[in-house]
């Protein structure tokens, strides 16, 4: 019920931690490679700190540094290791170059520090290197043993190769360029392209099929962007109203900010259709460039329904204020001592406005969905250029109601569609080349977190799972795939064909240069391994269930149900009229206000809160309509992305991943007994039957899984924190004080000017 500190040891030892054995020659330490990888430079006899205030669990190996990685290679094993996924482009301590966000080097004895930034001098030798990283760890070496050169030379090598200043000179053009293949061939032993289910939406047929799921019958795919002609910006192939013409739509073009023209992202299975748009940017031809627009949809609706607008501008946090409330954010989970149970550590992560930023694209989405769905209008989504804020509200507002997008497949098409296709700016946004801190925001990550509030209140409705999530906001840092590394298709068209220029390897068509995509996962995880994206609580369309010996198929029944049922609390679940911050800890937001005299239910709500009255008060029909949940005991902190590195957070032999476990034990218990089911039903004709891949990472009789929970799972299964988040031992060095009030990432503005 309650926690208890533990008692802070009070013996210190001076004597020094355990070294390994020194006389081990290095040279029987080497970092496995990829194609097109290189090692710059390394260093022998490192210690990597595991975060014990002892260090006796410290690691000792090479240190090394490719154009692609951070490497530590030891002969040593942490403990604890066990169970843990591989993936199959890094090692267990690799840290690819993408994710460094700031190298930090300290001299103890000088009482000296740097944040090194790319071609800059180092004017003393550090005893200690401290890498922070994109994804929330903050990684410590230790140069105690090491050569007083080699440890300055590695140390600048990581510095320089992690901030690239040129698109080209990112680790994914030499991969590339190494790996080139003509179709069939296999890349990371894997057959690329065949096997690959997502559809890329680079082709005129991928189109075809998504209208045709949809059933837009009134739209058609525009081809006249080929060679990107008009748009510099959108895909070469994009859909718009079957009224208007191609000539129309090239004269349109340059009235909209960055030539981008409307198009349309999905139909409702009541005609309306949910369209993507760019500002006008010429005053004068607003007017009538806005009815043209919104005639021609109107036209595509077989009801000829409403189009209304919603201006994501003015509705939504800008990037700046995302940005903002991110870094507040990873302050609090990296830096600040975790207490959970501690006011001040909560009040701390509420105060930080990300949870907030969340509720509130949950919140519009929502109302964007009940315009498709109740009001059963067309929806523009407005921004200025329509390639950031659009993204995430497309997406969930697609999630919440087809549940196509809720599969596996679906889901990654749904990304590819919204987001790379429609020139997400992924290579600003993510600040790959760390040009301008200004262009930087976690959009993708925040899309990620409101996608896990989804599956975390509706488990059943996803064909996938946190551990997705999570390892597809690390792959932003792989760079590698092609789907996170640019800001346009055009981009990643021209990049490719510089490439091949440069390298005299063949350009244009199928013998064409090519950035694989990272929904290809054979190339990062195992069959295995991959099955950890797979949820056992999956319900998919039309899934059979047992009722009193029969099979039935779960439908939604048209019963009311109390509200009491699913626990529908007050205030509408969240869905108020303007919108609000979460109620602080300890106000007076949700009791202490004057009560109100009971009306009649009509004269107190409004439509949209009818609409949202009436879908809380049945159960979910996981095969239809889903609307988050928005008070703010609904919305909490996705543990596994934001305190994974935390060992202070982890609880051994508990969290999530228990049940998780054991449903999934279950799961393939009884997909077992319906495959002995079905093969006891007639003999094969020829051979043996091929036994089906079996899509449960646990598994029933598996003799390496007993059936008590095993001792290396742990709420942050399938990540380990050891070795990665030393914040007892960076606050224990002469850089706590350094360290003592600061931002979580050291500022490179206040150090630069200083003299060392």
């Amino acid at each position: 019920m309650f926690s208890v500190k533990p008692l802070k040891p009070t013996f210190k030892s001076y004597l020094p931690p355990l070294q390994a054995d020194l006389t081990k020659t290095p040279l029987q330490l080497e970092a496995k490679l990829l194609a097109g990888e290189i090692v710059v430079n390394e260093a022998s006899f490192v210690r990597k700190c595991i975060g014990t205030d002892s260090g006796q669990d410290d690691l000792w190996g090479k240190l090394i540094c490719t154009n692609f990685k951070i490497s530590f290679i030891t002969q040593d094993t942490p403990p604890c290791q066990k169970g843990q996924y591989v993936n199959r482009l890094l090692g267990e301590h690799d840290v690819p170059l993408a994710c460094v966000d700031q190298v930090v080097t300290v001299n103890d004895t000088k009482g000296k520090r740097k944040v090194l930034g790319s071609n800059q001098k180092l004017k003393f030798s550090p005893s200690e290197l401290i890498v922070y990283c994109k994804d929330f760890r903050i990684i410590r070496f230790r140069f105690d043993e090491a050569g007083p050169e080699s440890a300055k030379k590695v140390c600048l090598a990581i510095a320089h190769y992690s901030q690239p200043a040129d698109p080209q000179l990112l680790f994914g053009f030499e991969y590339v360029g190494k790996r080139h293949h003509a179709p069939g061939d296999q890349v990371n032993g894997t057959d690329h392209g065949s096997s690959l289910q997502t559809p890329l939406f680079d082709r005129s047929s991928d189109w075809d099929r998504e209208i045709k799921r949809t059933g837009a019958s009134e739209w058609r795919v525009c081809s006249i962007n080929e060679g990107y002609a008009v748009s510099p910006s959108l895909s070469e192939y994009f859909v718009v109203p079957a009224s208007l013409a191609d000539q129309d739509l090239k004269q349109y073009s340059g009235f909209f900010m960055g030539q981008r023209l409307p198009f349309w992202c999905w139909n409702h299975v009541n005609g309306s259709a949910l369209v993507r748009m760019a500002n006008i940017s010429d005053p004068a031809q607003q007017r009538k460039l806005d009815q043209r627009i919104c005639n021609a949809i109107t036209k595509s609706h077989p009801k000829r329904g409403d189009v209304l607008k919603s201006d994501l501008d003015k509705a939504l946090p800008n990037i700046q204020d995302i940005q903002a409330a991110f870094l507040r954010l990873r302050q609090i989970c990296v830096m600040e001592p975790y207490e959970e149970s501690e006011e001040k550590w909560l009040a701390s992560v509420e105060s930080s406005r990300w949870l907030e930023y969340v509720r509130a694209f949950l919140k519009h989405s929502a109302e964007v969905v009940y315009m498709l769905d109740g009001q059963q209008a067309s929806v523009i989504l407005k921004e200025e250029q329509g390639r950031d804020l659009a993204c995430v509200v497309a997406s969930l507002a697609q999630l919440m109601l087809d549940p196509h997008c809720r599969g596996l497949t679906g889901f990654q098409g749904l990304l590819q569609k919204e987001w790379v296709t429609a020139g997400h700016r992924f290579l600003d946004r993510c600040n790959h080349l760390k040009k301008s801190a200004k262009e930087e925001c976690p959009l993708f990550l925040l899309f990620l977190d409101c996608v896990w509030q989804l599956l975390s209140q509706y488990p059943a409705a996803f064909e996938f799972t946190e551990t997705y999530l999570t390892v597809l906001g690390d792959s932003l840092w792989l760079p590698v795939f092609s789907t996170f590394l640019f800001n346009c298709p055009r981009q990643h068209t021209q990049h490719c064909r510089d490439l091949a220029r440069s390298k005299n390897l063949p350009s244009g068509g199928d013998m064409g240069l090519c950035f694989p995509p990272v929904w290809d996962w054979s190339q990062q995880f195992s069959p295995r391994d991959q099955a950890l994206f797979n949820s056992p609580l999956y319900v998919g369309k039309g899934a059979p269930c047992v009722q009193n010996g029969a099979v039935k198929t779960f439908r939604r029944t048209k019963k009311n149900y109390s509200s009491t049922l699913r626990g529908v609390p007050s205030l509408k679940n969240g869905m108020l009229g303007e919108l609000q911050p979460l109620p602080r800890r300890g106000s007076l937001a949700l009791g202490g206000q004057r009560p109100v005299p009971p009306q009649p239910r009509e004269a107190l709500e409004s439509p949209s809160e009818r609409f949202f009255g009436d879908w809380f008060s049945r159960p979910a029909d996981l095969q239809g309509l889903l609307l988050p949940q928005l008070l703010p005991s609904h919305l909490r902190l996705w543990r596994l992305y934001f305190l994974r590195w935390v060992a202070e957070a982890q609880i051994p032999g508990g969290g999530p991943i228990t049940a998780f476990r054991k449903v999934s034990r279950l799961a393939d218990e009884i997909e077992g007994l319906r495959l002995q089911l079905r093969g006891n039903k007639g003999a094969p004709v020829s051979g043996l039957p091929q036994p089906e891949p079996r899509r449960m990472y646990f598994r029933a009789d598996s003799p390496n899984d007993p059936p008590s929970t095993p001792p290396y799972l742990s709420s942050s299964f399938p990540f380990s924190p050891v070795g990665n988040l030393c914040r007892r031992s960076v606050l224990d060095t002469p850089l706590s004080k350094f360290l003592s009030g600061a931002k979580t990432w050291l500022s490179t503005e206040t150090l630069a000017n200083e003299t060392l």
